[in-house]
């Protein structure tokens, strides 16, 4: 039961800069998605949580590769180290170039920026050193230049024959990979060369880029920052030669794009042959099944509201939401308004601060909630040309159906009136006395994260009535447990329902079952989706995984179709819970999706036609709103205990728990009080001591598929 490695780790822990990782995460997911999740990680995953097992590639950035040492050094780079050679992959931009190496040496002349000294990966088996061209200047771009490299393409597989030798990459800061020539008989391929003179002793070879198999896996670092795109370097009049890099850079890009191609593949990536594009953020259309339960919600949003200018506006803690009101849209008017405002209100003017993100230090947050809702109206405004805006900044726009449900045309991805219909239908046949889930709806084609959205605004969240639920048809920034973030791609499920769980419920229905009735509920909706459905092979893997068996093989392996999340915080008389559910629902990947398990199925009768996303949300969110209702009048019953240990994996399942001396044990179950996991010690031959061990899902790392339990540190 091996999952697939779908994850794309980039190190975005101490040491790297926002920039590099921007670049890493533009780049890798327009070239990646959605065979894979290309995410960011801190130095304490890496260090604590269990993503060898699901990592495709692990990816260092730009930055000061001394903080990655400070960092990882030990542990971290024992479990780098041992990742790669048990197969993994590792690339390192610049920085992570550096930290790959035996050895880094920068600026040794210089007192002030002088780093010397070993380095415990050795990727590389030699030294990496720098400036290969002098200028450097940390937080800037006054040493940026156009680096020339030349591809050694006979060391790569499936070359087109007219790709150029030659192309231009961004570089600032990085090195030269010592005699790499010279280090070829232990393993070691020069995959790019520098053509220039170069301001250090490159010893034989000029080694821009270089790649080793070290163990089972691969490794390839480098100097410049291929990964950089022209299109996300912003032109500085202060520097014009800033200026005329970026344009050489731009002449020779699609060589640069077709560089970064091959040296995935020789990573072992599936890689794609165009470019995704990465969308903009769209609107969130608010619904309800009754028109006017969207004006009563409006109406309490009164004491949350704040008007500039006519329009209304919700400061969150996190995100501004711009209700908008039918015709209203933003012009050149209201932008000068905004402007001027921010202008009179603010320490400093918009001019570089606002309009440019990644000018350090930030500026000083506005003091008032109309200041910062005017900062973030003109931010939103230039965003479109900022390369790669944060999307925490842009203004989110929404907008209440207060007559009539939205359009075809409106949402072309999402029927409202059919998922009203089915969530209708799915409540009669539930006999649900006063149903409360899905209704009210927001909806939005491209979100940021529908968990993030209303955990990280809790002034909002806590307008929001139990049932509420929020649905995207593209998440730009999904999130799970640790590394196991589920990036939901077109075609995929995705919804984070609101629940305000009294606190009184707390010793009867304590509110860490809440994942164990979302994983019910998903059961039950799929299987109760129409006739036949029953069949569908998905599982449950605790705490918080959905897993399905792949048809068709010979060894019947599980991959993961989807994933729980629940956030909760505490408002004086009840848990303010934010529930995300996401499935695989017609994406094939990054693993397989139900509609290919459905019409996979050989069952008598016909066969079966492909879930409809609004009758699954549907159907899940009426089976949710029933199982939450008996959860709380009567607790975890011990009929849905029963059927949770029906549908998930680990029953009898024998692990080692490192926590207890690495002693064996085997999965009995989970507790109905608390609903730790039930662990029997084994001794002799796996025979039982009789010694029971509990544990917490919120305080230790499980990787169930290699038989191991051990505790967060």
């Amino acid at each position: 039961m091996t999952p697939k490695k779908m994850n794309v780790l980039i190190y975005s822990g101490n040491g790297s800069t926002t920039e590099s990782v921007r670049h890493c995460l533009y780049t890798l997911r327009r070239l990646l998605s959605p065979a894979y999740a290309v995410i960011p990680v801190t130095g304490d995953i890496i260090i604590k949580e269990p993503w060898t097992s699901t990592c495709a590639l692990l990816v260092f950035p730009g930055g000061a590769e001394l903080p990655y040492c400070r960092t990882l050094n030990g542990e971290g780079n024992r479990k780098i180290n041992q990742y790669v050679n048990r197969g993994g992959s590792y690339l390192g931009f610049c920085a992570g170039g550096y930290y790959g190496c035996a050895k880094c040496e920068f600026e040794v002349d210089d007192p002030k920026m002088a780093v010397v000294g070993d380095r415990e990966l050795g990727f590389f088996p030699g030294t990496c050193r720098g400036l290969a061209f002098e200028g450097f200047v940390y937080h800037s771009e006054a040493g940026a230049r156009a680096a020339d490299l030349k591809i050694h393409k006979e060391l790569f597989e499936d070359v087109e024959s007219d790709l150029p030798e030659t192309f231009k990459s961004y570089y600032n800061g990085g090195g030269v990979f010592v005699d790499a020539k010279k280090l070829e008989s232990r393993g070691v391929q020069i995959l790019a060369s520098y053509t220039e003179d170069l301001h250090v002793d490159s010893g034989e070879g000029a080694a821009a880029v270089v790649y080793r198999k070290v163990g089972e896996g691969h490794t390839i670092l480098t100097g410049p920052h291929p990964e950089f795109a022209p299109d996300n370097l912003s032109k500085a009049p202060q520097l014009p030669s800033y200026g005329s890099a970026i344009d050489e850079i731009t002449a020779t890009d699609k060589t640069r794009l077709a560089f970064m191609r091959l040296i995935l593949r020789k990573l072992g990536l599936t890689v794609n042959e165009e470019e995704q594009v990465v969308p903009s953020l769209s609107r969130v259309h608010l619904t309800a099944h009754k028109a006017a339960d969207v004006s009563a919600l409006l109406a309490s949003w009164s004491e949350i509201i704040t008007v500039i200018d006519g329009e209304e506006y919700i400061k969150g803690e996190n995100d501004v939401f711009h209700i908008e009101t039918q015709g209203s849209t933003w012009g050149v008017k209201e932008l000068k308004k905004a402007v001027q405002a921010v202008e009179n209100i603010l320490p400093t003017t918009l001019t570089s601060k606002v309009m440019d993100p990644s000018n350090e230090p930030e500026q000083e947050k506005p003091k008032s909630k109309e200041a910062e809702i005017l900062n973030r109206i003109a931010y939103t405004t230039v965003s479109s040309t900022i390369p790669l805006p944060d999307y925490d900044k842009v203004i989110k726009t929404l907008t209440p159906h207060t007559t009539t449900l939205p359009s075809l045309r409106e949402t072309p991805a999402f029927h409202h009136e059919a998922f009203y219909t089915h969530l209708a239908a799915h409540h009669s046949r539930l006999h649900t006395p006063t149903p409360r889930f899905g209704s009210p709806l927001l909806h939005a084609a491209v979100i940021t994260s529908t968990n993030t959205l209303l955990e990280k605004n809790p002034s909002l969240l806590r307008t929001l009535p139990t049932g509420t639920t929020l649905t995207a048809t593209t998440q730009l920034a999904g999130r799970g447990r640790g590394s196991n973030v589920w990036v939901a791609p077109p075609g995929a499920l995705m919804f984070s329902t609101v629940l305000h769980h009294d606190f009184q419920l707390s010793q009867s229905a304590p509110v860490i079952f809440v994942q164990y009735i979302a994983a019910l509920a998903i059961m039950r909706g799929i299987a109760r989706y129409a006739p036949g459905y029953a069949a569908v092979p998905v599982k449950l893997k605790w705490p918080n995984d959905i897993y399905a068996q792949l048809p068709g093989s010979p060894s019947n392996p599980l991959v993961k179709i989807g994933g729980i999340l629940v956030n909760s915080s505490y408002s004086g008389t009840s848990y303010d819970v934010v529930c995300g559910i996401g499935l695989n629902l017609s994406n094939p990947l990054p693993t397989t999706s139900l509609n290919m398990l459905a019409s996979a199925l050989q069952h008598q009768g016909p066969p079966l036609e492909p879930f409809e996303h609004e009758g699954l949300l549907a159907s899940i969110l009426a089976q949710f709103d029933a199982l939450y209702t008996e959860f709380c009048a009567m607790g975890f019953t011990r009929e849905m205990e029963a059927e949770y240990y029906a549908a998930w994996l680990h029953t009898d399942q024998i692990v080692t728990l490192e926590t207890h001396e690495g002693v064996r044990a085997r999965i009995k179950g989970i507790t109905r009080d608390w609903g730790l996991l039930l662990a029997e010690e084994l001794g002799w031959e796996d025979r039982p001591t009789g010694r029971v061990v509990s544990l917490q899902s919120d305080s230790n790392s499980f990787d169930f598929f290699k038989g191991l339990v051990r505790r967060k540190v």
